[in-house]
This record gives structure tokens, sequence and C-alpha cells, in this order.
């Protein structure tokens, strides 16, 4: 049998190599964790409320060949995803200003929305 020397800041003596916490994050991000689980609640055997939880950590990068990027098109997250956004609503808008200005028949509101008289 070996002696070991337990003083403070004497280092471990054949025990489990050390890991500090960035090399642990770094591993994490790398390949990823998911955490889930799920909260039932129940009464009488009447299901009230069942709420899943799904946690997903790791870098951008592992969470994009994990087919994940919502954060791109959230407009609460990205001002790219704000930008179009905007873009298909003014679309879809000057689509229906367009619609209502054939079915009028004789482009009044065209007329009238860009100065133009008739006769003039």
């Amino acid at each position: 049998m070996t002696a070991v020397d337990h003083r403070p800041g004497a280092p471990p003596a054949n025990g489990p190599g050390t890991t500090n916490l960035a090399d642990i994050l770094e591993r994490v991000l790398d390949k990823g964790i998911v955490i889930a689980g799920d909260i039932k609640i129940d009464l009488l055997d009447i299901e009230l409320l069942t709420i899943r939880l799904r946690l997903f950590v790791s870098s951008v990068e592992t969470a994009r060949k994990a087919g994940i990027d919502w954060w791109e098109t959230d407009p609460a997250l990205s001002s790219r995803a704000m930008d179009s956004e905007l873009r298909a609503e003014n679309r879809e808008l000057r689509e229906r200003v367009a619609a209502l200005e054939s079915a009028d028949g004789n482009g009044s509101a065209h007329s009238a929305r860009t100065g133009d008289t008739a006769g003039t």
C-alpha cells in the first residue's frame, strides 16, 4: 500500500484526472446536451395540466448541425428576420391593394392616389 499525501494543495495520488469547468463546458457545447421532462398535474385521475420541458444546450454550430436555427427567423431575436417579415407584410399589402384596385374596374382608386384626373 502506498502513502497518500493529505496536505492542502498536494496533487491527488492515483485519482481520476482533474477536469476544469471550461473543459466540461467545451465538451457540452461541442456535443450538445438534451434535458427533457414532463410535469403532469392530475386531480382524481383527471388530467388538469401537462407541461413539457425540453432544453437543448449546445453551440450554434452544433445546433445548426441538428437542424435547429429558430433564432435566425424569430423577429424578436434577429434584425434580419424582422426586415424579412416587414418586406413580406409590405408585399402582401401591395398585392391586396392591387387586387382591390383591379376589382374596382376603372382604376379610380389608382387615379385618386396618383393625383391623375380624367380628361386633363
